[in-house]
């Protein structure tokens, strides 16, 4: 009893035992289990024109397929000024589910209206520019209200994407003169945000673009060191974030069944390897590696030869979402981009202007719909 005793005295003193052992870490809790994922009526209303075309041509079962459509949830865009009542609509009807059915819901929203923003490509170009005070106008009238409204809802969850393809294009893009020019209003941009949405109710993905851009070995570390460089930017203590997305607006699939022969050399040979691939990279800066990822469309194989193809692209809607990923650094799989919305006039004849509807393209995406889909009960 005496050597046990003094055993323990020797331990104790130590460190090694302790009659007030130190608070437990938080628990690390993925913000979607248990939640119902918000279906968004603005774009299931849009998909009323898609159930009338398969009607009008006699394509009765195509027509019923887009009624299962319709239950999937997708993310809010707020991409202008003009667009930031979409987050009260969403706040609104997302309650009134909730009452209905005692579940707690999860809004998914996407917050896009950097200065210069889509440096690259330019057919998402945004209202502010850097050189007419854009900045400071995205701060105080975009990001501000955002983050007031988010407050206010507390009764809801929120998973809020951050400015898809912005840090990308600052990893690879900078010969490119408009993104040279852009980067430092990305960066800040951005950090803003992330400091301005610090609520326990709100959980911050940062878009990490796509495996067949930032998922080479080369790009891994490089992308990793610039978002640790933003969320560094925040501030200590105001710099909370859950995680990352993948795949926006783009086409890769969750898990590859057949491995497309431009994928040849990358070990981010479809989104699950991405995340898995950039996870250690990540850990190294001190980041969470967290990641959802979007799979509201997903190419069909062999659409793509290049894997730079991103424009409208032959495609049916991908896995609904789901926390059963299969992968532990994936929190879920969602629908970002909502399926139906142009990416630009490209890619496909008669494409409109991007974010515009178009039907045709619809009409493919549900014919060439994923399983997971047409298993739903309409």
């Amino acid at each position: 009893m005496k050597a046990t005793t003094a055993i323990v005295a020797a331990l104790s003193a130590a460190g090694a035992v302790s009659a007030h052992p130190g608070p437990k870490p938080p628990k690390d809790v993925n913000p979607f289990a248990g939640k119902q994922y918000f279906v968004n009526p603005e774009w299931t209303g849009k998909l009323e024109q898609t159930r009338s075309a398969f009607l009008a041509q006699g394509d009765k079962v195509n027509a019923a397929n887009v009624k299962k459509v319709q239950k999937v949830s997708t993310f809010v865009w707020v991409s202008r000024l003009s667009e930031l009542s979409r987050i009260d609509d969403a706040i609104k009807e997302a309650r009134k589910v909730q009452r209905k059915t005692g579940k707690k819901q999860i809004i998914g929203l996407v917050l896009y209206n950097l200065p210069d923003r889509d440096c690259s490509a330019g057919e998402s170009a945004g209202e502010f520019k850097s050189e007419e005070n854009g900045l400071e106008r995205y701060k105080k009238e975009f990001v501000a209200p955002y983050a007031k409204k988010l407050a206010a809802a507390p009764d809801l969850e929120f998973a809020v994407v951050l400015e898809p393809d912005s840090l990308g294009n600052l990893v690879t893009n900078m010969g490119v003169p408009q993104c040279e020019k852009a980067a430092p209003f990305y960066t800040e941009g951005i950090a803003h945000a992330i400091k301005s949405l610090q609520y326990k109710h709100v959980h911050l993905y940062i878009d990490a673009a796509h495996g067949g851009w930032l998922g080479w070995n080369d790009n891994l570390p490089l992308a990793a060191k610039e978002f640790a460089k933003v969320v560094q930017l925040a501030g200590k203590g105001k710099n909370k974030i859950r995680g990352f997305s993948t795949n926006v607006s783009n086409y890769n699939p969750y898990n590859a069944t057949v491995r497309e022969p431009y994928t040849e050399w990358s070990n981010s040979w479809d989104e699950s390897n991405y995340a898995t691939s950039l996870t250690p990279f990540l850990e190294a800066e001190g980041l969470p590696a967290h990641f959802i990822v979007d799979q509201g469309r997903v190419a069909l194989v062999g659409a793509r030869k290049e894997w730079g193809e991103w424009c409208n692209v032959e495609a049916g809607f991908g896995q609904v979402p789901t926390t059963k990923t299969n992968n532990p650094v994936v929190d879920s799989i969602v629908w970002i981009k909502p399926g139906g919305e142009s990416d630009g006039e490209c890619g496909m004849e008669g494409a409109p202007r991007a974010g515009h509807w178009f039907d045709e393209y619809t009409q493919m995406l549900v014919r060439n719909a994923d399983p997971s889909v047409l298993a739903i009960k309409a």
